[in-house]
């Protein structure tokens, strides 16, 4: 799998020339992610692709471009980021978690295909349990992984996963430690206020706020251990933002989208840079359009991770994975 790293250089500025300097990179990964058997039209030339088309071909490769902050998270533990890994192992401590945090990115796609993403295959053994914070025997996460796929999919599937872990499916990843073979359900959020309760989640990664404590703590309304990392949560408003603006160019064929779709003017006059240049190849478009975003937003990178097929017959779809990196806030 391609993971085309999106690292913020600066903080965020405006909000349309940071929109546009989001848009830009999130809009190429589309582009690149396309297979080749789509473009013979094209005389196999990626850069003859005009900004019209990219929805288009983006809806037959059944959308193998996604947006991933967890990759983040997950890529910060398991190459021991001590800003991440030291708050972590504190979160997995109130879990009863001890020895050196490990991750799982285990992503589920809506057609039922199932991959570990930069995760060592032997990491989910036949004994892995999945502490729930609740009372009783911690039940075995291999067991239970593909009844966890068909929740994802169909809200009907979920009663019968046990009560204890009836939420697990809204899991972003997995953090525990191989040593005693213990994990938790981790949530990742942007925004704290939309946290949620849910059986089976433990942990849930935010971003520091300024104002705010940056302790990590148990909530025990929501029993959900919160651990604040040093994420700056504006930059990652605006890169969310940005995707559902190229979600909704690509749905519309790079016309204007209905209002419904777009309503904020920020996020409309971003849309319309594009749509005035929708004849013209994509590759040309975000060169041209480099001047109207923020200068030195983002550091952009690319590298392959090793993915692997899990319980599925169904060969996954997502072939790239867009990563925000943000950086560390100014408290």
């Amino acid at each position: 799998m391609e993971i085309r790293a999106e690292r913020q250089a600066s903080p965020v500025a405006d909000e349309v020339s940071a929109l546009v300097s989001v848009t830009r990179p999130i809009i190429n990964g589309v582009l690149q992610s396309i297979g080749a058997e789509y473009l013979e039209a094209y005389d196999n030339d990626r850069t003859k692709i005009p900004l019209k088309m990219l929805g288009k071909l983006r809806s037959e490769g059944d959308g193998d471009t996604g947006v991933a902050f967890e990759y983040a998270v997950h890529d910060a533990v398991i190459n021991r980021q001590e800003a991440v890994t030291e708050r972590v192992t504190d979160a997995l401590h109130l879990c009863r978690i001890k020895g050196d945090p490990a991750s799982i990115l285990f992503a589920i796609e809506k057609q039922g295909a199932k991959q570990l993403i930069s995760t060592e295959l032997d990491l989910i053994t036949d004994q892995s349990r999945v502490l729930s914070g609740k009372q009783g025997q911690p039940v075995k996460l291999k067991n239970h992984l593909n009844v966890l796929a068909a929740a994802f999919r169909r809200p009907t599937t979920r009663l019968n996963l046990p009560q204890s872990i009836r939420g697990l499916w809204k899991a972003d990843l997995f953090l525990g430690s191989e040593s005693p073979d213990h994990w938790v359900g981790t949530t990742v959020k942007i925004n704290p206020a939309q946290l949620e309760a849910a059986p089976g989640l433990r942990v849930a990664i935010v971003p520091i706020r300024s104002g705010k404590t940056d302790t990590v703590r148990l909530d025990q309304q929501k029993n959900l251990v919160i651990c604040p990392v040093p994420h700056d949560g504006s930059f990652m408003q605006v890169f969310y933002e940005g995707w559902r603006i190229v979600q909704a160019l690509c749905e519309s064929n790079f016309k204007l989208p209905k209002e419904v779709d777009l309503f904020m003017p920020a996020h409309r006059e971003v849309a319309r840079i594009y749509v005035e240049r929708r004849d013209f190849p994509v590759e040309e478009v975000i060169a041209a359009t480099k001047k109207f975003g923020q200068p030195h937003l983002l550091d952009t990178s690319t590298n392959t991770v090793k993915s692997a097929p899990f319980q599925s017959n169904t060969a996954p779809g997502t072939a790239t994975l867009i990563s925000p990196y943000p950086l560390a806030p100014v408290v």
